[in-house]
């Protein structure tokens, strides 16, 4: 869900936020009422000028997030059994075996979904987070715009888990031949939801109190 301050307005050519012009914003429907309002009464949900203690759930997922993801890079992502061999395959090692099979372009898409995409979401949830209470070299509307990729890209980090359940699913010929997930793509799953909602729990409206700061 993508919040602005609400909703910044211009008065004057100022920029006035949110609790300046004395409003909230349900962080479920948008939709905006007077400050004090305790429930939304669109959706019903509580409404918070910001969300309580969200930075302390964006570190512990991000930390729980970062704990399955160690091990989803170490332990076999692909179980290969045949009749004359078994090979276990981690997300690189398949990824290069790829490669050297001549499937180049598949290869750097499971680079990009398996390492490159989590480890930038790892760094990218990170600054934000940090960059919230101290003030940094991007403008609070470049970091918004991180995190609205944050968000984007974080569709797109299950690729691998789906090319590991396909194949399974494909590929299974009796004792002939047989492809089954390893146990990093259960924790590499694992390690994908926990940064999904550790970016989803930062109110993103914390990056526009810079604003509020620099006026005062």
């Amino acid at each position: 869900m993508q919040l602005v301050d609400m909703e910044l307005t211009r008065s004057a050519g100022n920029v006035i936020t949110a609790r300046e012009a004395g409003l909230v914003a349900c962080r479920r429907c948008t939709r905006v009422w007077p400050m004090g309002t305790a429930k939304c009464a669109r959706c019903g949900s509580k409404l918070h000028p910001r969300a309580p203690k969200s930075l302390q759930r964006v570190w512990a997922l991000w930390v729980a997030g970062l704990m399955f993801y160690i091990p989803a890079n170490l332990y076999p992502m692909l179980q290969t059994r045949t009749l004359f061999e078994a090979k276990e395959s981690t997300i690189v090692g398949g990824a290069i075996e790829l490669a050297q099979s001549g499937a180049i372009g598949i290869a750097i898409v499971i680079l990009a979904a398996s390492v490159l995409i989590p480890v930038g979401k790892f760094m990218a949830i990170a600054f934000l987070a940090l960059s919230v209470r101290r003030r940094g070299l991007l403008t609070p509307g470049q970091r918004h715009a991180l995190y609205e990729i944050v968000e984007y890209v974080g569709r797109w980090s299950m690729v691998d888990v789906f090319v590991v359940a396909i194949l399974s699913s494909l590929v299974q010929l009796s004792v002939v031949a047989s492809i089954n997930p390893g146990p990093a793509s259960l924790t590499f799953a694992i390690s994908v939801v926990f940064t999904m909602l550790s970016a989803q729990s930062l109110d993103s409206r914390l990056i526009w109190d810079e604003i509020e700061h620099l006026k005062d």
